[in-house]
């Protein structure tokens, strides 16, 4: 039997949300452990006798809810308007004097605010490979400068090594999902990293084809290190958007709100006078001159990237 679309993540989240009804509903503690254990059946159910299409293998939440536990802080250089440039030393690690990272409440759920006044990152302190991540953003109101006039930017970095500041003066050598307006999905080899992608120029862009050649884009290399997303599907800002990432071996997928939008191969990093392998790392999501807020950031583990998303 196959449940198509479902893995533990969905169940997961339909559960807690259950469960939060029950309790505003003050239903008692018994009938609470009867649905815990009832869940915790079929949970066994489908991972024993049922085909899942993810593949899971073990699910954590990167985000309690409370604190940012298990995540560190970098912040870079300060922008001098005057000046117009990023002047001085950065800020440096675990260090926010402006409160650029910190946990609230957004439409009456915890979530993860990024006021953007500082660029830098918000990285797992733990790596990891052969995934699925699903996260939840929305954008806020605030925009800084340099960017006081441009998309509102962020972006989730993925198999992020080495040093911070890697990637102009903020963030380490990684993959980009980009998140910006309007750009959700687009690819960005961050630090020296880069990729293959089935891509075709369109005017001076290239963008994700599914099938055709496959191109490399990297930093400084013929094709820049930049290919835009297939189609568009970010909802309107305001509102809030889900971001799926598998990654695999050296291959990852792009998913913005169940639309598959970029398939990058071969990910890879220089290694000396050669060329290695980028299939692990950090998680890093990049404060970049705006207000940005992320909830419910689970990740679980996979066995292969599902078939029907590369097609």
């Amino acid at each position: 039997m196959t449940i198509p679309g479902e893995s533990v993540i969905d169940l997961t989240q339909n559960f807690l949300n259950f469960i939060i009804i029950l309790k505003d509903l003050n239903w008692n503690s018994l009938i609470l452990r009867m649905y815990k254990i009832r869940y915790v059946l079929v949970s066994v159910a489908l991972l024993t006798g049922v085909t899942l299409s993810h593949a899971p293998i073990k699910l954590k939440s990167l985000f309690n809810g409370k604190d940012l536990k298990g995540w560190d802080v970098y912040i870079g250089p300060i922008y001098d308007s005057a000046k117009k440039d990023f002047g001085g030393e950065p800020i440096g690690l675990n260090k926010d004097p402006n409160n650029v990272f910190s946990v609230v409440k957004q439409d009456e759920q915890p979530a993860i605010r990024i006021s953007g006044e500082n660029f830098g990152g918000l990285s797992t302190q733990q790596e990891f490979s052969n995934y699925h991540l699903r996260l939840e953003f929305k954008w806020g109101q605030l925009k800084w400068d340099p960017k006081r006039n441009a998309k509102r930017d962020s972006g989730i970095l993925y198999h992020a090594v080495g040093p911070h500041a890697a990637d102009w003066l903020f963030w380490m050598r990684s993959q980009e999902f980009q998140i910006q307006e309007g750009d959700c999905g687009d690819y960005w080899g961050c630090g020296g990293a880069f990729a293959d992608v089935p891509a075709a120029k369109q005017g001076q862009r290239f963008v994700y084809t599914a099938g055709a050649e496959l191109l490399t884009f990297r930093d400084k290399g013929p094709n820049g290190r930049n290919c835009v997303k297939r189609g568009d599907g970010e909802n309107p800002s305001g509102e809030w958007n889900t971001i799926d990432l598998y990654c695999y071996g050296d291959s990852s997928v792009h998913v913005v709100n169940d639309k598959v939008v970029m398939a990058l191969y071969n990910l890879s990093q220089p290694d000396g006078p050669n060329i290695s392998p980028l299939r692990k790392g950090k998680i890093q999501i990049q404060s970049e001159g705006a207000e940005v807020f992320y909830r419910n950031i689970v990740i679980e583990g996979i066995s292969g990237i599902p078939e029907k998303l590369l097609q």
